[in-house]
């Protein structure tokens, strides 16, 4: 029988298969403009969690200590989810100089994305150090594994579809935490969270249009093998990843209980966080729109079934 230690890793990634670095002719001029302009008001937007934020306002003292636990696991566990950031976006970034022909102004972009990522950690684990201190890892170990996905591993192989990854991960992952986002927004109270959530919207917003806007770019030029491709690795992400507890916890009881009883607490208590019913309203919609966008592109998503929630 496995120890809870096996169970929180996945099996052994295979071997990194890299591209070699074809620096030349080096192509700087703007190609995709829309993505440019992404660029051009990320640095306009940038704020300061230290300037910005009025963290006298969280009063954090001013909750029973049942809540004040919940909503230390709640933040807590939106530093696991944003941090993969920190080193899959650098990652990306590599990805898209490393491969030839591919546009500027994605590489420029994404360095802004980097940065926004940080800006969200640090808020969220202040937010979690004011309730209590920062949860290192969920109670369940098993539940890590949800985690522990090796993105920047994935992105750097050479054998990796390129625009199947930004499909996933850059327009259908990042829309979804944009959506979820705005929801927690909506219900929020505290005056601090809600100027939080505020900011991260603002840059999520230009995240999720990164991805969508390079897809948008490169669909005319895919084969029918590149589409599959990208509705295979899209309805892998739905099953293995979001199925399984990793932006909604009430998907995954099992290993995730003590993480979606946290947020519906912090939801009541309007700390930034939302209803089963309402991020299932959320999932459901999203799913439902970006298959529709997807179609548009050629890429055929499929239904999804749960008896966690009806079919979408």
């Amino acid at each position: 029988m496995k120890g809870a230690a096996d169970q929180a890793t996945r099996s052994p990634p295979p071997p990194l298969r890299l591209l070699v670095e074809r620096r030349f002719p080096l192509e700087m001029n703007v190609t995709l403009s829309d993505i440019r302009e992404l660029y051009d008001s990320g640095k306009a937007g940038r704020w300061n969690p230290h300037r910005d934020i009025d963290w006298s306002a969280l009063s954090s003292d001013g909750y029973d200590e049942q809540v004040r636990q919940a909503a230390r696991r709640a933040w807590s566990r939106r530093i696991w989810m944003e941090a993969t950031g920190l080193t899959e976006t650098p990652a990306l970034i590599v990805r898209f100089c490393m491969e030839v022909g591919r546009e500027i102004d994605p590489k420029f972009y994404l360095t802004t994305r980097n940065t926004e990522e940080a800006w969200h950690i640090e808020c969220y684990d202040r937010i979690a150090e004011a309730f209590g201190g920062r949860v290192t890892r969920p109670a369940e170990r098993s539940y890590e594994i949800v985690f522990n996905r090796n993105l920047h591993r994935r992105v750097l192989d050479a054998g990796q579809h390129l625009d199947s990854y930004v499909a996933v991960h850059a327009a259908f992952e990042d829309g979804l935490e944009l959506e979820l986002c705005r929801t927690w927004r909506k219900d929020a109270t505290n005056v601090t969270i809600v100027a939080v959530l505020d900011r991260v919207i603002a840059d999520k917003e230009r995240h999720a249009a990164f991805g969508w806007l390079y897809l948008a770019s490169r669909a005319p030029q895919w084969t029918a093998m590149e589409r599959l491709s990208v509705a295979e690795e899209l309805a892998t992400h739905v099953r293995d990843t979001e199925l399984k507890g990793y932006h909604c916890p009430w998907l995954a009881p099992e290993h995730a209980l003590a993480e979606a009883e946290a947020d519906a607490m912090i939801a009541a208590a309007g700390l930034g966080a939302a209803s089963r019913a309402a991020e299932e309203d959320v999932l459901i919609t999203y799913v439902g729109n970006a298959r529709a966008r997807l179609a548009e592109l050629g890429v055929a998503l499929p239904m999804f079934e749960t008896n966690r929630v009806r079919a979408f």
